[in-house]
Parts: structure tokens; sequence; C-alpha cells
């Protein structure tokens, strides 16, 4: 039986299970098809591709600035250049925002954390139970597993249902409400723009990124990732599944009208709907630990919207367990 079990493979699951896998021995599990969690890049095609999720990093604490800076070191990650164009009237710019991003993908960080780790995808965590002290995990593929620690890292509302028998924190019973939102990854003939990302003032698309312009590969297309605002994809993420054309369309003309773009011909288009993107109202605690069951939480959500939010609640957690 191994030491810990972590779910979820996103910056909270891949920083604790580097951490702790010096010292004990693990299995992380995730429901998607690969690591990344919520900084997920999906495919075009081989070569191509678009960071659908965390857009760029942008590290804030020095103990964050410090991990990213050596991995500019070691070529996992790399500063984002180009014209990045601000609109939105308002928020005020901070121009020494500096940008960073995965020089395969976004989701690299992950895969570089998660190298020499056993990672089990397309798995689902269904229910868990404590039986003297051992967890007893229930997966989506009818599988079952033991474990003597636990560690969920997933959006508050899952972690709740899960979990909530076996919190005693006050933390699981506030009302975290996470936002949503709608991204649309779009493939167009090329024209060849002399831009980077729009920061848009709209009530319903909040950025639009050219894929072409993070330098990773060449395209006969112009790869965007549009996503929506968090306010528009709380009204309609519920139904984007059965409305994904028309919450598609609305995106993408919205973009053009925006932009000024020429309209090219459309050459693929996809809908991804994040029904937990972030939460912004950051807690009273930065993790969860419970020793006497060796029951432990962390996520970005805990601290803030931004990805340097799971790291920074994961390296919180890991001190506890140390203790």
């Amino acid at each position: 039986m191994k030491d810990f079990c972590i779910i979820g493979s996103g910056i909270s699951g891949s920083t604790i299970a580097h951490t702790l896998s010096k010292k004990y021995s693990l299995d992380v599990y995730d429901k998607a098809r690969g690591a990344g969690g919520r900084s997920s890049n999906k495919k075009f095609n081989k070569n191509e591709s678009f960071d659908h999720g965390v857009q760029y990093i942008s590290p804030k604490s020095s103990q964050f600035k410090k991990f990213i800076n050596n991995l500019i070191k070691k070529k996992i990650v790399k500063k984002w250049s180009g014209r990045h164009i601000f609109l939105n009237k308002d928020k005020k710019e901070d121009k020494k925002h500096i940008k960073i991003i995965g020089n395969k993908g976004n989701n690299c960080i992950s895969k570089y954390l998660l190298k020499n780790i056993n990672c089990i995808f397309n798995t689902e965590l269904i229910k868990i139970t404590n039986k003297d002290k051992i967890w007893e995990l229930d997966f989506s593929d009818g599988t079952k597993k033991l474990y003597k620690s636990l560690i969920l890292t997933c959006p508050f509302p899952q972690l709740r249902k899960l979990s909530k028998r076996y919190i005693k924190h006050s933390f699981i019973n506030k009302k975290v409400e996470m936002d949503a939102n709608i991204t649309v990854m779009l493939v167009t003939k090329k024209t060849r723009p002399n831009i980077s990302s729009y920061f848009f003032s709209d009530l319903i698309l909040g950025w639009a990124a050219y894929e072409n312009s993070k330098k990773r590969f060449k395209s006969d297309y112009d790869l965007w990732t549009l996503q929506s605002t968090y306010k528009w994809a709380n009204k309609v993420i519920i139904k984007n599944k059965i409305n994904k054309l028309d919450n598609t369309r609305i995106l993408i003309n919205k973009f053009f009208e925006l932009t000024k773009l020429k309209r090219n011909k459309i050459v693929h288009i996809q809908n991804h709907g994040w029904k937990y993107s972030s939460n912004s109202q950051p807690l009273n605690i930065k993790s969860y630990w419970n020793k006497s069951i060796r029951l432990g939480v962390c996520a970005d959500w805990f601290i803030g919207p931004r990805l340097e939010s799971g790291w920074l609640s994961a390296k919180d957690l890991s001190l506890k367990i140390k203790k």
C-alpha cells in the first residue's frame, strides 16, 4: 500500500506530488486525459495547439518568482513578448506585468513536476471512505484502491461533495462561488496579425490570445484562443453543452467586431466550458491538513484566482505535513 494518493494533476496536485515524492510513495489520479488541470493545452494537430485554460503566468511572490526563474533557466517556460493590446477601461494596465508561458504549452510545469511520478489519467474519483485510518477510494471505472493518506486538489464544489463528512474545519461550510469561463479555440486562414493578445472591455468577451505569437510552431493558419468574461459565463455555463454553437458564435462575432480584424475563412472551431474556473475571494487558510486521518486539501481557490495561488497552497500543505 502506497503512502499518498493525490487527486488532480494541476499546479497544486503536481507541486504537492513532486514535493512529497522525495520522501513518500504515491500515485496521482486525474479524470482528464493528461496533466495540467486548469493550465491544459489542447492539440489542433500534432504540432499546433491552444492554451485553452490559463493563458500565462505573472509571478508576484518572491518564492514563486524564484521557482519560475529556475524553470526559465531549464527552458521549461519563457517570456511571451509581442504586442499585448490592453483595451479594458475598467482596469489599470500594469506596465511591469510580465507574461510567462510554457515552451511547449502551459501544462509544461505540471508535466515537469510529474516527470518521474506514476499518474493515472481518465479516472475519476467518485467516493472516499476512511476505515481504521486507511483510505478506500472508489473510481469511475469500478476499481477500488487503498492508501495511507489522501490529498484532494479538486474545485470546491467537488471537494465538498466528496469529503464534507471528514473535514472538521469551518471553511468547508463557506459559500465558495467559483466563476465559470467559456473558451473558444478558433482556426482561420492566415493573415499574420502583428498581435500577441487582446484584453477587452466588454461584457461578453474578455480575452483573445494569438497562439502563433508564442513561437512554439509554424502554421499555415491563425490559431486564436478566445475566453469569455466570468460574468457572462456564469449565466450561460449550465446550458453551454446544449447551446454550444450559439455561445461559440457569440464569442467569435464579438472577437471580429472588437478587433476589426479581417474575417477570414474559419477552418476549425472548438468550445470548452470551464464550470469551476477560479475563485476571486480568498479564504482565511491556505490549505488544510488533518493529521489524525491523514487527509489534505490544497488548491488555488484557497488563496485566489491565479495559477500561483495553487502553487502557494501546495507549498503550505507540504509544510503542514512535515510537522
